[in-house]
């Protein structure tokens, strides 16, 4: 049995077809289909039923998939753990969601360039369900996400609580209240991120426990694109406190929900069976660090 026998299984049992589990691991489908025959005659098992191009686990397969898993992850963290000397660079990946990596994450990465410099960060921005994927799989070393994350493989470590605040145009009518509760939002137009970000998902849940559907009238991709929309009052929003900016104040007011305010957990998701490099250690004190602070 061989470790790349191993990786091409995995890759067929996420994919669920062997064509993208080919392009995947960079192999030619016939080639990765015949080593796939070769493991189960070596254990004696079928893997997969092959359902004209799905690909799915037989009970065998099943079984055999975390152990396999367990394998892989145990032969990555043994050589990372010969790897990890203080007199070589370091290397990590670190995940985070878009309203929370430009605001959190970039500044840490500029510390850790001042505090560790022989430390390399990489970043990926995605939603939460793509970076807790990518963490089981092994593709981040931690990432940083809002909960709820539910998934027995993650370790889930809270870091802070922060609220949620209307942030509304200078010109808009209740940029001048001094108390405005969820009622007053009912008939306003909003500005959301994208269906997939938590944060439209929390704006609908609060809007809903409060026996409203929030009326959206703007979808972005990018936190700055939404902040524009408001400035110019095409519609409300509401933004996690770390998104208010210095920069916001000529054209944004940030405004307190009274009554039950929306808050957010935020949270930083690891690998149970992952080996946790020295660097990887180190921005997570930074990060914890800068977490206290902001609590």
């Amino acid at each position: 049995m061989e470790l790349h026998q191993l990786r091409y299984f995995v890759a067929v049992a996420e994919t669920g077809n062997f064509t993208r589990a080919s392009e995947r691991s960079h192999i030619t489908q016939p080639s990765l289909s015949q080593q796939i025959m070769n493991l189960e005659r070596e254990i004696g098992h079928k893997l997969f039923h092959r359902l004209g191009r799905k690909a799915v686990l037989t009970e065998a397969g099943t079984t055999f998939l975390e152990r396999a898993r367990r394998i892989l992850f145990e032969v990555e963290n043994a050589a990372k753990e010969l790897q990890d000397h203080p007199a070589l660079d370091r290397r990590i990946t670190v995940g985070a969601v878009p309203t929370i990596a430009p605001y959190l994450v970039v500044p840490l990465i500029e510390r850790c360039r001042e505090t560790y410099p022989n430390l390399l960060v990489h970043m990926r921005e995605d939603f939460r369900a793509d970076l807790t994927r990518a963490v089981v799989e092994g593709d981040l070393d931690l990432a940083v996400v809002t909960l709820p994350v539910k998934d027995h493989r993650i370790s889930i470590e809270p870091l802070l609580t922060e609220p949620l605040l209307l942030v509304v145009g200078k010109n808009h009518p209740l940029a001048g209240r001094s108390e405005i509760t969820a009622n007053d939002l009912a008939e306003e137009t909003f500005v959301t991120l994208g269906d997939s970000s938590t944060l439209a998902a929390q704006i609908r849940s609060f809007c809903g426990d409060h026996n409203f559907a929030p009326k959206v009238g703007y979808r972005c991709a990018q936190v700055a694109t939404l902040k524009l929309l408001v400035a110019m009052g095409a519609g409300i929003s509401i933004l996690p406190q770390v998104a208010r900016r210095p920069e916001d104040r000529d054209t944004l007011n940030y405004l307190r929900l009274s009554g039950s305010a929306p808050t957010r957990e935020i949270a930083v998701i690891r690998h149970l069976q992952r080996y946790q490099s020295r660097g990887a250690e180190q921005f997570l004190t930074l990060l914890r660090e800068h977490a206290k602070a902001q609590g």
